[in-house]
């Protein structure tokens, strides 16, 4: 194929438009050349933040990160050394909404298309989501510190070792209302003994929780992943 028979860029939306509505379908352009504006949401915990901001330097992920949001001012250092622009937000229960509000303005602001809740201890409420995500798109990823379904809400490596379990895990999921029960993106699992103590399964989780966050961010960033039936 010769250059003169290749759509010029703006000619190529209207044209995948027209043949999704030629076969009743429903498509997505998107340019490689153009990485998504993520941001990170963060609380106290910094090794998921770290690690992501990490493979985004080192051009693993495909993305910028222009924002990272806080509702604790502890992780202002790493996120300016990386270039961002650090908004501590704290989230009081009865200013929630004015706090989400805020948090909304500085997406547009920022014309972000991915959030990611790296250890983000804070639920993201209906109305949130709703404005964040129109049609039902997805685009909140969170990482959950369990091989979910297991161990859902807080404390699950707590719970594990009571249990006894001999696998922990962590999980990549996208958000939804629902707590920890959105569309499954990654999952990674490392065994246990008897010997390891409640300390023992955080520490390990904690590489689990790092390794699924950045494959789920990456699997997203380059459209990888595809939602049917949850």
């Amino acid at each position: 194929m010769c250059s003169s028979d290749l759509l010029p860029r703006e000619a190529i939306a209207p044209a995948t438009a027209a043949l999704a509505a030629r076969i009743g379908g429903e498509g997505q352009l998107h340019f490689s050349d153009a990485p998504p504006r993520v941001a990170i949401f963060v609380s106290r915990q910094d090794h998921c933040l770290v690690d992501l901001l990490w493979r985004t330097r080192a051009g693993e992920l495909a993305m910028e990160v222009p924002l990272v949001v806080s509702n604790h001012p502890d992780l202002r250092h790493e996120a300016e050394a990386h270039g961002a622009l650090f908004e501590y937000l704290p989230i009081a229960p009865e200013r929630r909404e004015v706090a989400e509000r805020a948090q909304l303005e500085l997406l547009r602001q920022h014309r972000i298309d991915l959030v990611v809740l790296a250890k983000y201890m804070q639920v993201l409420s209906p109305a949130f989501l709703a404005a964040f995500e129109p049609q039902g798109s997805h685009r909140v990823i969170n990482i959950h510190h369990s091989f979910l379904p297991a161990f859902q809400g807080a404390q699950p490596y707590h719970r594990a070792w009571q249990r006894g379990v001999k696998l922990i895990g962590a999980t990549a999921h996208y958000v939804t209302e629902e707590l920890d029960a959105g569309p499954i993106i990654e999952q990674v699992t490392q065994p246990v003994s008897h010997r390891d103590e409640v300390d023992d399964l955080i520490r390990k989780g904690r590489d689990s929780e790092r390794l699924a966050l950045a494959r789920a961010v990456r699997l997203h960033l380059r459209r990888q992943v595809m939602v049917y039936r949850g």
